[in-house]
């Protein structure tokens, strides 16, 4: 092939991919047809490394690479691309040639550095994460390994598609920043649209939950617009949680594009566990592994059982109405009630209480008598409602009633088992949608019901 047609060669490559990133050895004579491939023969050329949007494990897309030629010992500038619309998994630089990626820099329009991992044989470099839509980067690139032997640079500006007209999807989390709360308060993220199954695992692994100190935890679809994360035991005693969207630029799918979001940061406080034994009608309040104090209580009688397992404390109420037709008790029954309750701490939507039951005194200890709340004197109530905060855990075992169910009625998440809790989760096995005893979707609720007695 001629120089002249060994030149136009190259420069319809570079063009063609929005890119001039050409060495003066790209234009060298007698260059057969063999060597416009990738591989042994394009070393005399330099480096060639291409810049692909696709995750190709992921199979997100097939948008065709971008590819540069790197060559001499100048930093090569070139002009800036736009990344295939279709790109929408992680940024990939390759290198097609013999050599390795001694070195690689990207970073954003602010200067900051986008997070990324080398492969082993440090041919290949990807981001953590997709990169969001309209925005510019610029990757310094080393390439070691080519003969002649000295490194070649180049610096690569690229952009990504601009993010078009429309709705954008946001999320919302909880609890709300910069609080302290219990150890089995998990996050909450509302997404403002549903999402579909497919797009599920882009979504999840844009929403990133960072602890201080580090433990394991995963995201759980409630639903297709409902997250919740937890560890895989509850959280560390006076910790640290950050929560992020990286949604936002990114493209989920179905022409729907993340927009920003708020991020979340908050503390845990110290353990605090208060265990009811329904069959020994005590309670006993633990703080961080340490008994504090053993209450006489009365749980639900029969037909009103309190719920087993395991809730968390949702909020406290100084002082609260309770009525017993607000669960179905008319006036004419015996187990009417219509009654002003102090030192009220909510477990369930549902209104299931931990409060003082004064006219309840002579059974606390011995019997079960109430409505399906859990009883107390009215000292030991207003010493347990300052003792605890929204989050802490509410364990209530030996009983008789139906388990706490997990996203329904409040914060049930730890009666799911770590292995079930992970079948939740897009990035795991697949997203199912938990269910209920009659196979509808659950949801958790965003408001209160009425209380119990």
């Amino acid at each position: 092939m001629s120089s002249r047609r060994s030149a136009r060669g190259w420069g319809a490559l570079s063009l063609a991919v929005g890119a001039v990133l050409v060495s003066t050895a790209a234009q060298s004579p007698d260059r057969d047809a063999e060597r416009e491939q990738w591989g042994a023969a394009a070393l005399d050329v330099g480096a060639v490394v291409s810049v692909d949007g696709c995750a190709a494990a992921d199979g997100l897309c097939s948008a065709p690479a971008h590819a540069v030629v790197l060559g001499g010992d100048r930093v090569l500038t070139g002009r800036p691309f736009t990344l295939d619309p279709k790109a929408s998994g992680p940024v990939e630089l390759v290198l097609r040639t013999p050599g390795v990626l001694a070195d690689v820099t990207v970073t954003d329009q602010r200067g900051r550095r986008i997070a990324g991992a080398q492969s082993a044989d440090h041919t290949r470099w990807t981001s953590v994460a997709p990169l969001p839509a309209g925005a510019r980067y610029a990757a310094r690139l080393v390439v070691d390994g080519v003969r002649p032997g000295s490194p070649r640079r180049a610096r690569l500006d690229f952009r990504t598609v601009p993010v078009p007209a429309g709705e954008r999807l946001t999320v919302t989390f909880g609890p709300e920043d910069g609080g302290t709360y219990g150890v089995g308060r998990p996050v909450t993220a509302e997404l403002s649209r549903p999402v579909p199954e497919g797009a599920r695992r882009a979504v999840e692994r844009a929403l990133d939950v960072r602890v201080e100190p580090h433990v394991e935890g995963a995201w759980h679809w409630v639903d297709d617009s409902t997250l919740h994360y937890r560890p895989r035991t509850y959280w560390p005693a006076r910790a640290t949680v950050r929560v992020r969207s990286g949604l936002d630029g990114s493209r989920i799918g179905g022409g729907l594009y993340g927009g920003p979001s708020r991020p979340l940061t908050f503390t845990t406080g110290p353990r605090i566990e208060a265990v009811t034994d329904v069959s020994a009608h005590e309670m006993t309040v633990f703080r961080d592994g340490e008994l504090l104090r053993a209450l006489p209580v009365t749980t639900g009688k029969a037909g009103y059982r309190t719920r087993s397992g395991i809730k968390v404390v949702l909020g406290k109420e100084p002082l609260v109405r309770m009525r017993g037709d607000s669960i179905g008790i008319t006036k004419a029954s015996k187990d009417f009630y219509d009654l002003k309750v102090r030192w009220a701490t909510r477990v369930t939507w549902s209104g299931e209480y931990l409060h003082a039951a004064p006219w309840s005194l002579d059974s606390q200890g011995s019997e079960d008598v109430s409505h399906g709340c859990t009883g107390m004197s009215t000292e030991d109530a207003a010493w347990l409602f300052r003792t605890v905060r929204e989050g802490d855990l509410v364990r209530v075992v030996h009983g008789y009633g139906e388990p706490m169910t997990p996203f329904d009625n409040g914060f049930g998440d730890w009666n799911l088992g770590w292995p079930e809790w992970l079948r939740g989760s897009a990035l795991t096995t697949g997203t199912t949608l938990t269910t209920d005893a009659t196979g509808a979707d659950v949801r958790a609720v965003a408001g209160a019901l009425s209380p119990t007695l």
